[in-house]
């Protein structure tokens, strides 16, 4: 009880951390494990509906992906292995303005057809050395040590690198590259390249997908004492994966259950399942939903 008592303060603490004035950037819509939420000291595993706001960083493991809808309506793509900060958001009636920081891994920001006419917005986008600022556009980008790679999908963006004048990408599969600190000349990139590029950041099916919504549950353990329900429960969430224990009765026994939700199909819920089996002592996960 203690375990789940120090939990739920924990929980109430990274919610109270975000005061009034930290402003709404987006909500997480769908995901892929393992992923984080980094706030105020804290990190938790994220889950479809998390409100992120200004000063969060989300974080993803390997194989994890994440899809975010900013509040004004365009959308954050992140791969795996990537972390992110919403450094800065200011919406206003007439204007959205953000600014966010990739600290590792690739990108891609969305704008729909309905967001991009109803919205102005002055969004900036770094990745190490490099800026680019973005007004309703489609773009693809990568931080790595070394190497920052920005490509431009449709629309237009200016982007450059600290103490150095900006370029102006207008042209479908345009591409800006910075190698070792030195600016590269733009170049066109190819249809395989780019859809190489471009799948690096999408959510992909048969990978336990969860989505806002989604109705389907595993069931990882089920246990007659709370201890060991808690230990996988802790040991699930601080490996990324948004864990929650529930009290259950079978048979008129009291016991406990450790579940993840939200999944977006059964055949989803299937493959978490199955690629849990075997790790953290998770011997028979069951779906339900």
């Amino acid at each position: 009880m203690k375990a789940l008592i120090r939990s739920f303060f924990f929980a109430l603490a990274l919610v109270a951390a975000s005061p009034a004035l930290a402003q709404l950037a987006g909500t997480v819509e769908g995901m892929q494990m393992p992923a984080w939420v980094q706030r105020a000291g804290g990190r938790l595993p994220l889950f479809p509906g998390t409100q992120l706001r200004a000063g969060d960083q989300v974080v993803t493991g390997a194989g994890g992906r994440l899809l975010i809808k900013l509040a004004e309506g365009s959308a954050v793509k992140l791969g795996e292995n990537a972390q992110m900060t919403f450094t800065e958001v200011a919406p206003s009636k007439d204007l959205f303005k953000a600014v966010i920081n990739v600290l590792q891994g690739a990108f891609r920001f969305t704008t729909d057809v309905v967001s991009k006419a109803q919205t102005h917005r002055e969004v900036t986008i770094r990745a190490a050395q490099v800026t680019a600022g973005i007004r309703g556009t489609d773009l693809w980008g990568r931080s790595r040590p070394g190497n920052e790679i920005f490509c431009l999908f449709e629309g237009e963006i200016q982007v450059g690198a600290e103490g150095e004048a900006a370029v102006t990408l207008n042209q479908p599969n345009q591409f800006y590259r910075r190698l070792d600190g030195k600016t590269q000349p733009v170049g066109a990139v190819d249809a395989a390249q780019l859809t190489q590029w471009s799948a690096e950041t999408e959510l992909q099916t048969g990978k336990g997908l969860l989505r806002s919504g989604g109705r389907y549950n595993v069931v990882l353990g089920s246990f007659a004492e709370q201890s060991a329900a808690l230990a996988l429960h802790d040991e699930l969430r601080k490996a990324g994966y948004p864990a929650e224990m529930r009290s259950v009765k079978d048979a008129g026994k009291a016991g406990y259950q450790v579940r993840i939700r939200s999944l977006a199909s059964r055949s989803e819920a299937e493959a978490l399942g199955n690629s849990l089996r075997g790790k953290f002592g998770i011997s028979e996960p069951r779906v339900s939903g």
